[in-house]
């Protein structure tokens, strides 16, 4: 609790949220506290919230780290998965074996993907921000070329909905999702000696190397857990959508980016707590859903977001507007 309160950030975070939920309810006559707008919020919130996950730790990893191809990896790993599992099983009515099939495929898509950003970042020495724009594009044209461009409809797939649609104990099966990456994020970050490297590595990749790091592996294993998260954020957006599609998710790039910075992690490499992702992505959130159900313009939701990370910024000192590295401090 001690050190949850001594986070500038968190107690930002946590003071938006109280903030932001009073209004909701004082504006809505009490309306937005109904529990099924919260269970609309929860399934909406973990999409964005792993690709903003894939972002924080290739931000952490330093040397300006990035990863600008989630989307795309989400994108084509549930193309290439619908496309092949469609082919194969001869329709969605196989079932429990369609959804399992499409899961594994997609990974091993994410995975791969991952592992190119990777190569390219830790072997080549390219800077990130170029690698994986380039990557961006190739993995965009890849989905365009196997579907043709239009969306690739998946069928009625009850059980694999189940993953984008269903619940377990009123809880939408996608939040738990995102909540078991999330404990699991928080505890490799805490408790593993991959994470205590990361952090290391991006405070200082001179020092990481004089003690006996390697560099190049933590980097490589850095962007393939990326592409793993990207394509579970693709698998539950195909699962909710039942079709896929390119260009599914345009904008989750710059809004996961937007989540990681104002929660926390410092674009320089080697600060970030995956709580702090948490209670970003449960901010914007609940700021959309309050403006949603006001029936505001969406320039406005714009505002008020981009609003919320310049006063993150002022509010919380200068650990970003400064990109002051701070001693390598590990989650909590």
């Amino acid at each position: 609790m001690r050190s949850l309160l001594s986070d500038h950030h968190l107690r930002f975070l946590i003071a938006s949220l109280v903030v932001i939920l009073v209004a909701a309810a004082i504006l809505s006559s009490g309306q937005f506290l109904d529990p099924y707008n919260f269970q609309s919020m929860a399934v909406q919130v973990p999409e964005v919230g792993l690709l903003a996950i894939a972002i924080a730790i290739t931000m952490i990893s330093g040397n300006g780290g990035i990863d600008l191809s989630v989307v795309s990896i989400a994108n084509l790993s549930a193309i290439v998965a619908g496309l092949i599992v469609r082919s194969s099983l001869g329709g969605a009515g196989q079932g429990t074996l369609y959804a399992i099939a499409f899961v594994v495929i997609a990974l091993l898509v994410g995975t791969a993907c991952g592992l190119v950003n990777g190569f390219l970042v830790s072997k080549g020495n390219f800077p990130p921000i170029l690698a994986t724009l380039g990557t961006q594009f190739v993995f965009v044209g890849l989905s365009v070329a196997l579907s043709g461009g239009p969306s690739v409809s998946l069928g009625e797939t009850e059980v694999f909905s189940q993953i984008g649609n269903g619940v377990i104990l009123g809880i939408p099966i996608p939040f738990v999702v995102f909540i078991l990456a999330v404990l699991g994020f928080s505890w490799v970050l805490t408790h593993s000696r991959f994470g205590f490297r990361l952090y290391l590595l991006g405070t200082n990749a001179k020092a990481a190397n004089f003690t006996g790091i390697n560099n190049n592996t933590i980097m490589l294993f850095t962007y393939t857990l990326s592409g793993v998260l990207a394509s579970i954020a693709g698998i539950i957006i195909a699962s909710r959508a039942s079709s896929v599609k390119w260009d599914y998710g345009s904008s989750y790039l710059l809004i996961a980016i937007l989540i990681a910075v104002m929660g926390g992690i410092n674009p320089s490499g080697g600060w970030g707590k995956m709580l702090g992702v948490v209670l970003a992505s449960f901010a914007l959130q609940m700021l959309s859903s309050t403006l949603n159900f006001l029936g505001t313009s969406n320039f406005l939701k714009d505002f008020t977001w981009g609003l919320l990370l310049l006063l993150s910024i002022v509010l919380t000192g200068t650990r970003l507007s400064g990109f002051v590295k701070p001693k390598p401090v590990r989650d909590s």
